[in-house]
């Protein structure tokens, strides 16, 4: 069963309707939201980073409901959904919106309108293998990917020489662009899930490996939804996606118009990979990975 903070009768006045005298004079709005949140680490770590502070969420919710004047409370629901989701954890979010003051003309206790609305993400993830059958491994975990997210597209697949760590033979590498219903703390396990299913065995740092998954970036600069993040477990956007030719190469092989934020700015993938170069990042094997990945 999902995870779920829910927040009832958040109440302020605001001027919605379509009536003059509402827009004029204001009424009582009542609003319930239910979020559907990993709590996984907040269970374990008692920290209220883990989680969702439903304080911050009452407070966005009376400064939507006493801001810009709506004609509809479905309008309103749904800025006030899409505020919440706005929030990492959130990954899907149940918001009604009552009016019991509305002007019906009949007998009545309350009208209410309640809107559900889905976390869509993009994200970008960075494949990578060489141990054992690479192109194999790439392909199963492509199709593993598919299960999890809604796949847009996928690179082709390169072949890389090793960056840091002991001697080792070359890599596989791909990238995959998606977007996902997952919080990005949920996300990355997952992905770890489909690594350890596929032998991932972490001894040393840049070392070899049958499966390397990383998670490069979690929503969009352009738009300014991107996560910025750094614990121990998860930095976003990938500290060092912006200087590593085999994530850059096939991310611009993906999606032509990508974009990484970079020192806080949003940066064109393509440019950076101009800057750093494409020594030792060759094409590899020709497979279509959306196609043979699944």
């Amino acid at each position: 069963m999902s995870d779920r903070i829910t927040l009832k009768g958040v109440s302020a006045t605001g001027f919605h309707g379509v009536l003059e005298f509402e827009k004029r004079d204001g009424q009582t709005f009542v609003v319930d939201v239910e979020m559907e949140v990993d709590l996984t680490q907040a269970g374990t770590s008692d920290d209220l980073a883990d989680t969702v502070n439903y304080a911050e969420v009452a407070t966005d919710v009376v400064a939507l409901v006493e801001g810009e004047s709506l004609d509809l409370i479905e309008a309103l629901a749904d800025r006030i959904a899409a505020k919440v989701l706005t929030r990492p954890l959130v990954e899907s979010v149940v918001v009604t919106v009552h009016k019991p003051q509305a002007p019906v003309g009949h007998p009545f206790t309350d009208v209410a309108v309640t809107v559900e609305r889905l976390r869509e993400t993009p994200v970008v993830i960075a494949i990578g293998s060489n141990m054992g059958e690479p192109l194999e491994t790439i392909q199963n975990a492509v199709g593993a990917l598919w299960l999890a997210l809604d796949l847009k597209s996928a690179s082709r697949v390169y072949e890389t020489a090793p960056v840091g760590g002991p001697a080792q033979s070359a890599y596989l590498n791909a990238v995959v662009v998606g977007t996902t219903q997952m919080s990005p703390q949920r996300l990355l396990r997952t992905m770890q899930d489909i690594e350890l299913e596929h032998g991932r065995v972490r001894k040393e740092r840049w070392g070899p490996r049958t499966l390397d998954l990383d998670l490069i970036q979690y929503g969009d600069p352009v738009f300014d939804t991107d996560v910025r993040l750094s614990t121990e477990a998860l930095t976003l956007p990938h500290p060092r996606a912006h200087e590593r030719a085999f994530v850059l190469a096939p991310w611009a092989d993906a999606d032509a118009e990508a974009t990484l934020r970079v020192d806080g700015q949003p940066r064109r993938v393509s440019e950076l990979l101009a800057e750093v170069g494409r020594e030792g990042v060759t094409l590899g094997p020709d497979v279509d990975l959306m196609e043979d990945g699944w």
